[in-house]
């Protein structure tokens, strides 16, 4: 673990400004709350680009949105005032890597980290309707804590998707899996498969059972799955 507390300590965000600062930061606050009631509506899925996938949530209303999302930080501090601060790249991605995340709720521009939102676009691709803004919106607030965090079968997707289809999905997920599966399920793994081990049979001149039969079977299971 000690790698990881140094890599934590690289990617901790700065303390934001305190003092005077605070007055400003309470106009600013307000005015970000009622521009988002403005935009959105309770229980909306909203969703923007982060690094190098979509990151998503529920919006609660008063400029507040709920969202799972991976955070290193909480492993090495209980200090509540950092680990509320915007959740940079670095902590989210060493949050993945050791599974530690939270359902928390943020400000919109935190949650937007600089990107634009999206709105309710899941409504056109997903099978089932919709539920009601505020049960959508109830069943966000309700897991709010710490969670378990998988990045194929439990991340900010199925949370969303949970909360306002009542089924756990991820379309991204699956496009993963999918691309994943076009990569190494196919004839041409399948003849490199086999090319391998028959190199690896002459360079070590054996003919054994134990060496011959993974030979032939692992290419011929990636080649009937291709």
């Amino acid at each position: 673990m000690f790698p990881l507390h140094l890599l934590s300590l690289l990617f901790i965000a700065a303390q934001r400004p305190q003092g005077k600062e605070k007055g400003r930061a309470s106009v600013q606050r307000s005015e970000e709350e009622t521009e988002g009631d403005l935009l959105f509506q309770r229980g909306d899925l909203l969703e923007v680009p982060r690094t190098l996938f979509t990151h998503f949530g529920i919006y609660l209303g008063g400029g507040y949105v709920a969202h799972l999302i991976p955070d290193i930080l909480p492993m090495f501090s209980k200090d509540q005032g950092k680990i509320g601060q915007m959740v940079t790249n670095g902590r989210l991605i060493l949050g993945v890597l050791v599974k530690c995340a939270s359902v928390r709720v943020d400000s919109v521009e935190d949650f937007a980290y600089g990107s634009q939102i999206l709105v309710n676009r899941m409504d056109k691709v997903c099978s089932r309707p919709p539920l009601g803004g505020e049960e959508v919106a109830r069943r966000a607030e309700k897991l709010r804590g710490s969670v378990r965090y998988s990045l194929l079968w439990y991340n900010c997707e199925h949370y969303v998707m949970y909360c306002r289809y009542g089924t756990l999905v991820s379309f991204q997920t699956f496009q993963f899996c999918k691309t994943v599966r076009k990569m190494l399920l196919s004839r041409r793994v399948a003849k490199v498969t086999a090319l391998l081990w028959a190199s690896l049979l002459l360079y070590f001149r054996t003919v054994s059972a134990c060496a011959v039969l993974p030979a032939i079977t692992m290419p011929f299971i990636i080649w009937m799955a291709s």
